[in-house]
């Protein structure tokens, strides 16, 4: 799984011009799911996210996860985020799982993160053309892939 994690101030999705979901202060996590991932890069990316210290503290330092800022998380389904540019100038996307294993992972993901932050996830619908805005606060961008973990 490679997630592309941005710490905001805001964020919101709408699909079809109607508002689906938003958010205040939090994480916004585009998540890509590929062709290798299973229940344990899904475990380790939950957990992770929950406890990524990328908030400000009392000191100035960053110091602070999303639950001890009582942020909200927003997570969008991004396939392309497994695109390959090795030959030539239109991107492959053989390396991102197919709808039929990406889409229980993905609803999975959330499931999984609500009840590690005990709070609700805003999401978007997975496959859809959706419109993603945001305000990142920092600016803070944390790029991460299960496959790296080490």
């Amino acid at each position: 799984m490679r997630a592309v994690i941005q710490r905001v101030s805001e964020a919101s999705v709408t699909i079809e011009e109607k508002l689906k979901s938003e958010i205040k202060t939090g994480l916004l996590v585009l998540l890509g799911i590929g062709n290798d991932d299973t229940q344990e890069d899904l475990i380790w990316l939950v957990n992770k996210i929950a406890q990524l210290r990328i908030f400000p503290g009392e000191a100035g330092s960053i110091d602070k996860s999303v639950q001890d800022v009582n942020g909200e998380i927003l997570v969008i389904s991004q396939f392309t985020l497994f695109a390959s540019t090795k030959k030539g100038n239109r991107p492959s996307f053989l390396n991102s799982a197919k709808p039929e294993k990406a889409k229980p992972l993905y609803l999975e993901f959330v499931n999984v993160l609500e009840q590690k932050i005990n709070k609700k996830v805003g999401t978007g619908i997975f496959g859809a053309d959706m419109k993603v805005a945001l305000i990142n606060d920092g600016p803070v961008t944390i790029n991460i892939d299960t496959k790296n973990k080490e």
